[in-house]
């Protein structure tokens, strides 16, 4: 179960008109990865909606990669097949973006111990960025993450044109810093 009401310096966000890819995620925010037995039977449905649920079984198997990919297939953009689940996949999904430009709503990708992670560009200080994506402290949620780690950046195939907010977003750092988003 999703709890919608984005936490107050956040509450910002709700008020944007778009990219569609980002209004979906944000309608996630705070679904939460069931601990011990079972799993969350939204993530469970995520994963059988976009044709993964044959293997993955629990939502204790990292689930980055599959919030990116339900949020594409929803608004009905391409998702980068079965492998969809590792977050190195969406590094080779839409439209590359060079360092530097990174903006609202692009998908970013990082390397972490033991494998990768993925999800939003929502803004970003000198030294990191807010990303917005699943499996972040076991929820869908916000995370500081270093600049140093990102891999790659990818912009949403426009359908028809890019929206108009689609931008940097300067934020002050108000948190801690992830290390291992697993």
């Amino acid at each position: 179960m999703a709890n919608n009401k984005l936490p107050g310096k956040y509450e910002w966000l709700a008020k944007e008109t778009g990219p569609k890819i980002l209004l979906e995620a944000l309608k996630h925010y705070g679904v939460l990865e069931k601990p011990g037995k079972g799993s969350n039977s939204t993530i469970m449905t995520w994963a059988k909606e976009v044709g993964v649920s044959g293997w993955y079984t629990d939502d204790d198997i990292p689930w980055c990669g599959l919030f990116v990919g339900i949020c594409a297939r929803r608004i009905g953009y391409p998702q980068p097949s079965a492998e969809l689940l590792a977050a190195a996949s969406w590094a080779h999904w839409g439209t590359p973006v060079s360092k530097g430009n990174e903006c609202l709503a692009d998908v970013l990708v990082f390397i972490r111990p033991g494998g990768g992670h993925v999800g939003f560009y929502v803004g970003e200080n000198q030294d990191n960025f807010l990303v917005y994506g699943g499996n972040q402290s076991n929820a869908v949620g916000f995370a500081w993450i270093a600049k140093t780690r990102m891999v790659a950046c990818r912009r949403t195939p426009w359908k028809i044109a890019q929206p108009s907010n689609v931008r940097k977003v300067h934020l002050t750092f108000d948190g801690k810093l992830s290390t291992n988003e697993a």
